[in-house]
């Protein structure tokens, strides 16, 4: 898997919340229910994303998490930065440091092409093209299917 669990899990939770189009806050115990993640951990993934600006939270009983911005503003490529680094779209698919034209790798030209394309993937699909892809063709973001868009 080229995307760690909780960027996978980020990315979940995010498109949930992109179809929340009045904007209120949802708590994150709603979340962890609806998208079937334990609830600390998602926890400390939405907090990842609140301190990279893509989330606001607010605390107490009618508090939660939002977007801090239009979802047609926010990048997939925002969310994977935020939660895994730049590390996929920078570095050896191998891992070796020093890794490029000088000295690559063995799959350093594949890797180059395919880095590319996801880089350009993730760079120009907004959240909000995603969710609407979702929710229009009732697609799944849960383990099980079950989850029903808003």
């Amino acid at each position: 898997m080229l995307l760690s669990k909780s960027c996978v899990y980020g990315l979940r939770a995010t498109l949930y919340l992109a179809t929340n189009r009045n904007e209120e806050y949802t708590s994150i115990k709603k979340i962890s229910e609806k998208l079937d993640i334990s609830f600390h951990f998602l926890t400390k993934i939405l907090q990842q994303l609140t301190a990279a600006n893509l989330l606001e939270s607010l605390q107490g009983p009618k508090g939660g998490v939002r977007l801090a911005q239009p979802a047609n503003e926010i990048s997939l490529r925002d969310i994977v930065v935020a939660i895994d680094g730049d590390d996929l779209l920078t570095s050896c698919v191998l891992g070796l440091p020093g890794c490029g034209k000088a000295k690559p790798c063995p799959l350093h030209d594949m890797w180059q092409n395919t880095r590319h394309q996801i880089k350009t993937m993730l760079e120009t699909t907004s959240l909000i093209e995603v969710a609407k892809k979702g929710k229009a063709e009732n697609l799944r973001i849960t383990a099980d299917g079950n989850f029903i868009w808003n």
